[in-house]
């Protein structure tokens, strides 16, 4: 059984803040790779960042490179989104996914058929 829950969404003004938190549990602790993904109204599911296990290593849409950040408390079994500075553009519901599988050709990916599951996702509002 593989389960994840996101949480911390909401309605934030253009240059607050927000922490996504999402909690893994059963097979999900056992991941390859996370990642976060955001889908806006009538846009693609688009990939936000990602990070490895094996050696720690993140990637982030350009979009949003030195304003958010990924972590994992693998004690806690949490992933984390922090986001900083949040623009309207920004504006989506965030869903966490994870790799269990692995073996990818590129780990830690923004691409929506490399993760495995997915959680039912938390809505972003950035507005004023």
């Amino acid at each position: 059984q593989v389960q994840l829950v996101e949480s911390g969404g909401g309605l934030v003004q253009p240059g607050g803040s927000l922490r996504l938190s999402c909690a893994l549990s059963g097979f999900a602790l056992n991941y390859y790779a996370i990642a976060w993904f955001r889908q806006a109204p009538g846009k693609e599911r688009e990939g936000v960042s990602s990070i490895v296990r094996s050696d720690g290593s993140t990637k982030y849409a350009d979009s949003v490179k030195g304003r958010f950040t990924i972590s994992v408390d693998n004690a806690k079994n949490m992933v984390y989104l922090q986001m900083n500075s949040l623009k309207p553009e920004d504006t989506a519901v965030y869903y966490c996914a994870i790799d269990l599988a692995g073996a990818k050709v590129v780990p830690g990916s923004f691409l929506r058929y490399d993760y495995d599951y997915w959680g039912q996702g938390t809505q972003v509002t950035v507005s004023s």
